[in-house]
């Protein structure tokens, strides 16, 4: 008995480490993009991971968000606070969505089963700027609609590294966009921002801040909760989630999402977020460049469990361990 017990805790492990490592393969991966103040046009399934948090009561998109996995989006604290003071109720939340108004064909929506929000967080100096939201159920992944990699612990994005933000948000001229706005900015030190803050914001080793020296691009109104996005080979990882928005004349600040993995993943327990490191090189490589390997793209292939697209070669494990958990642990 006790044998079967041990057995059964590996097995159930294995079970999880599979999810996992799918999670992992799927994310990140914008096959339909090969390449805000100050932004253009987005086009249609560029950023899959987008997400835009709606309210009915005022009909408009209150803030922005990242699909990390099939369960859960990723945004800022300010913006579950919103949705706390509004309720569940009043919320939709569009994943696929290009234009404000329609149509969309390729979107769908849910609505929210559940807000977390960092205990920590202060809304008078944006510090720990961090929530999650479960959606109503699970989405199915397409070409439109997947989750983006998170920037794992101990991350680094050095200033000058050209990064992308995304949102319906105000634009240079005072309105809403229709269209899913995008644009390019660079990473801005932590030094260097607290120099253009002059103090009147403190820029802590929990967020990072991106933008132009002279401003003129990026988040601002609407974009709040919206993600920054850098390219690494042929995946996009989540450094950043927009907290400071519309300080026209300087750099955006962004909540530093490295900093928060392991708060993410003890939220969420199964089926967590592929955390992949920025940037990602071979640590016995003793040249001053970093070794930054050729990781070549993996086609989407349907997983006929859940919708997404890991890896088929872990179907074998899945029906291994299924079918001998059947036979030595009766007590599932």
């Amino acid at each position: 008995m006790r044998s079967n017990t041990v057995l059964c805790v590996a097995l159930t492990v294995l079970l999880y480490l599979t999810g996992s490592f799918g999670q992992q393969d799927v994310c990140g991966r914008a096959s339909l993009n090969t390449r805000i103040i100050g932004g253009v046009d987005a086009t249609e399934g560029f950023w899959p991971w987008q997400v835009g948090i709606y309210t009915i009561r005022y009909i408009q998109f209150l803030c922005g968000g990242s699909l990390i996995n099939k369960d859960w989006v990723l945004t800022s604290a300010d913006c579950s606070s919103s949705i706390n003071i509004l309720g569940n109720s009043d919320i939709i939340i569009y994943l696929g969505r290009l234009k404000r108004f329609g149509p969309n064909t390729h979107e769908v929506n849910r609505t929210v089963s559940r807000v977390i929000t960092h205990p920590n967080f202060t809304r008078f100096t944006h510090e720990n700027d961090i929530a999650l939201v479960q959606l109503s159920s699970s989405v199915d992944f397409t070409a439109y609609i997947k989750p983006v990699c998170l920037a794992a612990a101990g991350s680094e994005f050095n200033e000058g590294l050209l990064s992308w933000i995304t949102g319906w948000g105000y634009t240079s001229s005072n309105q809403l966009s229709d269209t899913l706005q995008e644009a390019e900015i660079p990473i801005v030190s932590n030094y260097n921002c607290r120099i253009a803050y002059n103090n009147n914001l403190k820029i802590t080793d929990n967020m990072m801040c991106a933008g132009l020296s002279d401003g003129g691009k990026g988040a601002c109104y609407g974009d709040i909760g919206g993600s920054l996005v850098t390219k690494q080979n042929s995946r996009w990882i989540q450094s950043g989630i927009i907290s400071v928005e519309c300080a026209r004349d300087l750099p955006s600040v962004f909540t530093r999402v490295s900093k928060y993995q392991d708060w993410i993943n003890t939220q969420i327990v199964i089926n967590q977020p592929g955390n992949t490191p920025f940037p990602y090189y071979n640590n016995t490589h003793t040249s001053s460049i970093p070794y930054i390997p050729y990781i070549p793209d993996v086609p989407d292939v349907p997983d006929i469990f859940s919708g997404s697209s890991p890896d088929l070669h872990l179907f074998p494990f899945y029906l291994t361990f299924t079918i001998i958990s059947l036979i030595f642990c009766p007590c599932f």
